[in-house]
């Protein structure tokens, strides 16, 4: 489906970014810009701005695919099907990295942001995520992930977050009791025994990792992604005991 109007799709000459879409939500404010692509559309770059903070754009995607990657990975071989629960739509990244391994079996995506889900089902962002949303492995749920992790009703193998910039840098303060010993319990409760918690950081996060110990969680490590400048993305990894 072509995106439909008010997205401002035009590029600037100057390769400033232009503001495709702007909503006010009820976590504050939330943006999509266009960055690029005055040549081709193809070349466009996508940002998404959460109340101001940066949150991700398409340029890249190499750590939001490791966090899916790795996730599996440390989930036993002989698992089958595990069920994958993904915190954070973002630009989809996770959601097109999970869709295309066949070992997953149901692949859930929780949203707080209507807006974010628009671009995806009918906007700008679309064409990236489309396959991976006609998946019929894969839902899209429109929930707070916090609340969803205390009152959903399954349970999954994998659980891969990317909400926030990391445990140390979070969207909104509500955001920070999802690393607090009690959202690390609501994390395990939703795990399946031996299940893996993945969670994205833009930048390593030693105290996390004690957390995560302190929590319970087993076999705690952190894998890290080169970035073009500056200390490198992670990907925090523990296994919830059986």
């Amino acid at each position: 489906m072509q995106p439909q109007p008010p997205y401002d799709l035009h590029a600037a000459a100057d390769d400033r970014p232009v503001t495709v879409d702007r909503r006010e939500g009820p976590y504050g404010e939330v943006v999509l810009r266009r960055r690029g692509g005055a040549g081709s559309p193809a070349d466009a770059v996508f940002e998404i701005i959460a109340n101001g903070c940066f949150l991700m754009d398409t340029s890249d995607g190499r750590s939001e695919r490791l966090l899916i990657r790795a996730a599996l990975d440390a989930l036993p071989a002989d698992r089958p099907s595990p069920a994958l629960l993904i915190g954070g739509l973002g630009v989809g990244f996770s959601l097109v990295e999970a869709a295309a391994e066949p070992r997953w079996g149901r692949i859930a995506v929780v949203e707080r942001e209507a807006a974010v889900i628009d671009w995806h089902r009918a906007g700008p962002l679309a064409a990236r995520t489309a396959g991976a949303l006609a998946d019929p492995r894969a839902e899209v749920v429109h929930a707070d992930l916090v609340e969803w992790l205390r009152t959903g009703p399954r349970t999954y193998d994998a659980l891969c977050l990317d909400i926030d910039n990391g445990p140390d840098w979070t969207v909104t303060e509500d955001n920070e009791g999802l690393y607090s010993p009690a959202g690390l319990t609501a994390c395990a409760a939703r795990l399946a025994p031996g299940g893996v918690l993945a969670v994205w950081s833009a930048q390593p996060s030693p105290a996390f990792e004690e957390s995560l110990r302190n929590a319970g969680f087993t076999q705690v490590r952190t894998e890290e992604v080169a970035v073009a400048r500056g200390v490198p993305d992670v990907v925090h990894l523990a296994v919830r005991g059986a």
